[in-house]
């Protein structure tokens, strides 16, 4: 049962990108709680924290008619992370965002869904521009932001994380 009606789903060639389901709320709370695998999504000590971020994800498709989507390994069936635009109270502007769960890492994963959800930004809701917030010590993120062609604007104070590194993606015409 997805959560979001309005929620696009598409798919990559190993992967479905889609709306959040019951079924992704435990391995994501589950990264949520891995204090250290989850540092850029603020890392959480009690699952009713953890817990709420999922249904806030939910929440933010409702209020922004977009968020991040479900990326579901089209081998399994299984969640293997998540992908999208964030945009919550405090955010500078919309942000592309990713991670992979455990396991997941070091197949381009992320990468692929990243893309994919760039491109959805960038075509079905009209962004003319993106940025990925990432903090200073996520190496992994920061390096998927460059393989993306983004490039390092500034630092800033995120409201949530403290120190925050903003990168540019490039524009739409730029990628064609």
């Amino acid at each position: 049962m997805t959560l979001v009606a309005h929620a696009p789903r598409f798919e990559t060639e190993r992967l479905i990108l889609r709306g959040p389901e019951l079924h992704d709320g435990e391995p994501l709370i589950d990264f949520l709680m891995d204090e250290v695998r989850s540092e850029g999504f603020g890392g959480y000590t009690k699952r009713d924290d953890a817990w709420r971020w999922y249904a806030l994800n939910i929440g933010h498709w409702h209020i922004h008619g977009y968020g991040y989507l479900s990326i579901e390994d089209k081998e399994t069936g299984n969640p293997a992370g998540i992908t999208g635009i964030w945009n919550p109270e405090g955010w500078p502007e919309p942000e592309l965002g990713w991670v992979v769960f455990e396991g997941y890492e070091g197949k381009g994963i992320a990468y692929e869904a990243a893309l994919a959800a760039r491109a959805w930004a960038y075509s079905d809701l009209g962004f003319a521009t993106m940025t990925s917030n990432i903090v200073p010590s996520n190496t992994r993120s920061i390096a998927l932001a460059k393989r993306l062609g983004a490039t390092f604007e500034r630092e800033y104070d995120n409201v949530q994380m403290g120190l925050d590194h903003l990168y540019r993606h490039p524009a739409p015409e730029a990628l064609k």
